[in-house]
């Protein structure tokens, strides 16, 4: 080898060599900025850390806090109004057929069929006995009547117009 080709080698391998200290420096510094990012927060996490600092009421202040309120109230009224029964409706026989009849057709339970003779020392005990023993359940000797006919979504106001319609409605 003559004297200028080890001269060119040995320059050349210096720059390698540099190269190979910047690369080197340059993997060592990603994984130091990569340590130093903060890790991906769980959706899952994230979400409770929502519920448990989210405020627990509400602020209503002058006119726009006003109108807030109400379209809250509404919202609320909406709500409960569609996890009524049967849509809320106060018609007898609708809830009846749907509910009682299960049991007060076939005298399930000791249940009343709608025949009058049956119904004559319920009746003669008063409506409000009749419509409490409705609304908040009734056991007695001969029978078991669940609150509410066993479903608890229907209204007083519903249970009642359905007691009223069935004793209007005895043969």
């Amino acid at each position: 080898m003559r004297n200028y080709d080890l001269e060119f080698l040995k320059k050349f391998s210096m720059v390698i060599g540099f190269l190979v200290l910047v690369t080197l420096a340059l993997i060592i510094g990603s994984v130091i900025l990569h340590g130093q990012l903060p890790p991906e927060v769980d959706p899952r996490a994230a979400a409770r850390t929502e519920r448990r600092i989210a405020p627990i009421g509400a602020v209503y202040a002058g006119s726009t806090g006003a109108a807030a309120q109400a379209a809250a109230q509404a919202a609320a009224a909406a709500s409960a109004a569609s996890q009524v029964a049967y849509g809320g409706t106060l018609d007898g026989e609708v809830i009846y057929n749907n509910l009682c009849g299960g049991c007060h057709t076939s005298g399930a339970g000791g249940a009343p069929t709608l025949v009058a003779s049956q119904w004559t020392a319920r009746i003669a005990q008063g409506a409000d006995t009749l419509h409490r023993n409705a609304i908040e359940g009734y056991t007695g000797a001969a029978g078991v009547m669940p609150a509410k006919g066993g479903n608890p979504a229907l209204s007083d106001e519903q249970v009642i117009a359905t007691v009223d319609w069935m004793v209007d409605n005895l043969q």
